[in-house]
């Protein structure tokens, strides 16, 4: 038997044990409250990692396989049986999925695709380990002798059950549990002194600086009143104020009165990431006591180490062995002062672990997780499913909570192009080969019944739903059976077609189906076309998240209107708003309006050369770095050309189509102290919002357009949607989001209160009463 240190925690572990206590009176007072599951993952899971493709029940098959398993039982049968035992000071609970009195028999179920014999041994194991702790509470709990453990797999595909029983005693069962509560009491003894130590330095935490900036304390002070009342929060404040460190501090402040378990910071760009870190570094260097376990979340890309390498231990060095090495590196990682990419990896590569799958690992034992919004609002998201899974209570912080809603309808979208779907029938292997056809013959029928090049129709049509259904579950048999053929077009077809069936069974008024069908030709009487199902309002989804988390604050400097933004996301209706006063002084800006330009689509040519002479009038007035935004690439060129005709003498730099990151980060480092020019980019890009441009080295800008979405069929189809829920369709659809865009963009000019810009609007519907009403409060207009 492996001893249960050396197991758990062996290396640097043992060492630091050695020097670690927990009080009797802290074990006596608090209790590790550990799920069945995680128990066993903790103490039961070992050997490699391993990734390979192979078809798993989605969470809707695995209970249906679970409800076909126990409907097949005597009515005596007993189903979700909460158990709970103890040990010391740990406290173990969970739900049983099956026990039968008559046959003293406890159950418990997997469901599986494919063929039993491939399932990994060190699964097997941890299923076994899960089925023994509950078959001791049983025992416990009934006092019973002995029990018959049984494993049963279920075999989606088949509908074939496949039973593994063992009688074992209690005494056995009793020795079991005890072993592998012992192999945690540990890390159970460091969990609850961490706890304890961190809301005991939380209460005593100081705002890092010697006082809050304007607008920073009623920021802080709302965020802390919603983490107790447990409700949400939407946030509107400027540039300036603090954002991040005046929500991030008063949740920190509020975790241990709140008892919070996490908190998630999520963000839609990396900068939005370092902003978030940055903030709580700053606190930890002002609480040099506080060890809050931070921890940064990046994706798969970005943090494999081997990507020519198969995620398994048979291919890659750092899946191999993984589940051995993963105690004594989950506890270097979390001794770190912060869990960010770099000291991940670096950890991670000391230990020969993925960096990867480490840090999803880590999600479960970190105070403050800092990620992208997928990682709790998608459809398969991590963060919210170990909520929903562990019972976490947590607090959600959104920043740039405006990116959310074109963020979210994409997670909640999904298309199938005919095209890719026929290129993948040419190649697939021949067991596929009649189910694929009947799916083509359903898909060609829909594409030729069609008479417009775009259509919406109301449903999606119920033939070609469960055409595509069996299509799937033939693809999941097959990949079952041959785990080594990953072809790619193979894969990435049922990956699109397994987020389209999802969605189909949640379709509804909130998104469109529609197909587009395109000029080109495939073959004969075959015609390229895409059926999308688009998300056009994702507060059905996002609600659920919402609802699961204990309190949620969503902050932006463009929330407004505020009943726009709680219809898209799906906010409670009692959310209340704040509209934080900004620390600026309208001195600081000037804001003009072009009266005589108009930017309207028919009306571009004559907009030229007054837009050109504008900007040079502004320059030679005052000479310095401006931005002109505008509405398309093809604007910008037109009116660069023209520029730099008439006036060769001025700098000018453009942001051009596609420009990577790294072109990216060195066209901002451009804008220096002493630089000058005109920077041409287009409105909505990536230099319209999240860049950081103080003093010199942004003086103004000029907005030539009003960020309207372009008019085409798919926006008027939404349009019409946003009519008939809202009554508000132009504004839900073209001006509230493209107004969003201006006051962003805006936003680049006035970064601190020693700034001093000015901002050129033009357009001449910039005089509508309406629009200035959702421009910012302090701007003074000229």
């Amino acid at each position: 038997m492996i001893d249960s240190a050396s197991f758990i925690f062996s290396g640097t572990f043992i060492k630091l044990a050695s020097n670690f206590s927990v009080s009797e009176d802290l074990k006596a007072a608090f209790k590790y409250v550990i799920s069945v599951r995680m128990l066993c993952e903790l103490t039961a899971k070992t050997g490699s990692l391993d990734q390979r493709f192979t078809p798993s029940p989605t969470a809707l098959e695995g209970i249906m396989g679970h409800h076909a398993v126990t409907a097949r039982r005597d009515f005596s049968y007993q189903t979700e049986v909460t158990l709970t035992g103890e040990y010391q000071n740990i406290f173990v609970r969970g739900r049983a999925d099956g026990y039968d009195p008559e046959l003293n028999q406890l159950e418990e179920i997997k469901t599986f695709k494919g063929s039993l014999e491939r399932m990994p041994d060190n699964h097997r194991q941890l299923h076994w380990a899960q089925a023994k702790i509950y078959g001791w509470l049983m025992c416990q709990e009934r006092d019973l002798p002995s029990i018959h453990i049984a494993l049963v797999y279920y075999n989606i595909s088949s509908k074939i059950e496949t039973l593994l029983v063992e009688e074992i005693s209690a005494d056995e069962l009793q020795a079991f549990f005890q072993e592998h509560c012992i192999k945690l009491q540990i890390w159970a003894d460091q969990e609850l002194a961490h706890r304890a130590s961190r809301n005991s330095e939380l209460t005593l935490l100081k705002f890092p600086h010697s006082e809050f900036r304007t607008g920073q304390r009623t920021l802080a002070e709302s965020v802390y009143k919603a983490a107790k009342l447990e409700r949400s929060l939407m946030v509107q404040a400027t540039t300036g104020i603090g954002k991040t460190l005046g929500t991030i501090f008063p949740l920190l402040k509020a975790m241990p009165e709140s008892k919070l378990d996490k908190i998630f910071f999520l963000t839609a760009k990396t900068s939005g990431r370092e902003l978030g870190l940055n903030a709580i570094r700053t606190i930890q260097n002002c609480n040099p006591n506080l060890h809050i376990r931070t921890l940064e979340l990046t994706s798969r890309e970005k943090s494999c180490e081997h990507p020519d390498k198969s995620c398994h231990g048979e291919s890659c060095p750092l899946a191999n062995g993984f589940y051995d090495r993963l105690p004594a590196t989950r506890l270097s990682a979390l001794g770190q002062v912060m869990m960010d990419k770099t000291t991940i990896r670096t950890v991670a590569l000391q230990h020969q672990v993925c960096p990867y799958y480490l840090a999803q690992d880590l999600a479960n034992w970190s105070d403050v997780v800092v990620g992208d919004y997928n990682y709790y609002f998608d459809l398969y998201a991590m963060l919210y499913a170990g909520t929903v899974l562990n019972e976490w209570k947590v607090s959600v912080l959104i920043d740039e909570a405006h990116n959310m809603i074109e963020r979210a309808r994409k997670m909640y979208s999904a298309e199938l192009s005919y095209g890719y779907f026929i290129e993948m029938q040419s190649k697939a292997p021949k067991s596929l080969k009649g189910v694929l056809e009947k799916l083509n013959s359903c898909w060609l029928s829909i594409n030729q019944s069609q008479v417009q090049m775009y259509q919406v129709y109301e449903c999606i049509p119920e033939e070609f739903e469960l055409a595509l259904q069996r299509v799937l579950s033939k693809i999941t048999d097959y990949l079952a059976e041959n785990p080594t053929h990953n072809e790619p077009e193979l894969l990435n077809f049922y990956f699109d077609a397994l987020q389209f069936s999802a969605l189909a069974e949640a379709f509804g008024s909130h998104s469109l189906f529609d197909i587009t069908l395109s000029e080109s030709k495939l073959g004969l009487f075959q015609q390229e076309a895409v059926l999308s199902i688009r998300n056009v309002i994702p507060a059905k989804f996002l609600a659920r998240r919402f609802s699961c988390a204990s309190s949620s604050t969503l902050f932006s400097a463009t929330l407004s209107p505020a009943k726009f933004y709680q219809d898209m996301l799906g906010l409670p209706e009692d959310t209340p708003f704040l509209e934080v006063d900004s620390p600026f002084d309208a001195k600081q800006l000037t804001v003009k309006v072009a009266h005589h330009i108009s930017t309207r689509y028919k009306q571009r040519t004559k907009s030229l050369r007054p837009m050109v002479d504008l900007i040079a009038e502004q320059y030679n007035k005052r000479s310095g770095n401006y931005i002109l935004f505008l509405s398309s690439f093809d604007y910008l060129e037109e009116v660069k050309a023209l520029f730099s005709m008439l006036h060769p003498d001025i700098p000018t730099r453009s942001q051009t189509r596609d420009m990577s990151e790294e072109k990216r980060e060195h066209f901002i480092n451009a804008f220096t102290r002493t630089s000058k020019g005109i920077v041409f980019a287009v409105l909505g890009g990536a230099f319209g919002e999240a860049i950081d441009l103080p003093g010199d080295r942004l003086i103004g800008a000029f907005i030539a357009t009003l960020g309207l979405p372009q008019i085409n069929d798919i926006n008027e189809q939404m349009r019409l949607r946003m009519q008939e829920i809202y009554g508000l369709g132009y504004e839900y659809t073209y001006l509230y989001p493209g107004l969003q865009k201006v006051v962003q963009a805006a936003g680049r000019v006035i970064r601190t209160t020693e700034d001093t810009g000015v901002i050129h609007l033009m357009d001449d519907r910039y005089n509508e009463l309406n629009i200035k009403e959702l421009m910012p409060k302090w701007w003074s207009w000229n």
